[in-house]
């Protein structure tokens, strides 16, 4: 894995692109954009993480049926320094909680919210790289 820093709270630290056609969506990004891609396993599918020399710059997966009738998007991640405390003040600030403070082993724990204007976003707080 590329060498990175743990994220500062508040800042863009992750963007990763949900779509149906993984395929045409690789070759896209890296025809379009110079991007390599590199994919890993991931429970029962894979995910693919866009690359530029070292820097890893976003991440690419499957939507699985059991999202519903998500339509393709791409989430941006908000590093904040506890997302179990920032997710529990975020309906008192107008927002709502989609999907309540999850683990991703080894990486760290996230949360999709949206803003008071409907606006959705995921807020993580990441473990310490080694």
């Amino acid at each position: 894995m590329a060498e990175q820093n743990v994220p500062t709270h508040g800042s863009f630290a992750w963007n990763e692109l949900a779509t149906n056609d993984v395929a045409a969506c690789k070759s896209f990004y890296t025809d379009l954009l110079g991007w390599e891609a590199e994919d890993m396993p991931m429970g029962d599918g894979t995910y693919t993480v866009f690359k530029k020399g070292s820097q890893q710059l976003a991440g690419m997966m499957a939507i699985a049926p059991e999202w519903g009738p998500v339509p393709p998007n791409w989430m941006g991640y908000i590093a904040v320094d506890d997302v179990d405390e920032a997710a529990s003040r975020v309906e008192g600030l107008g927002g709502g909680v989609i999907m309540p403070p999850t683990d991703i082993p080894n990486i760290g724990r996230f949360a999709v919210i949206k803003d008071p204007g409907g606006a959705v976003v995921s807020i993580m707080t990441f473990l310490p790289m080694e």
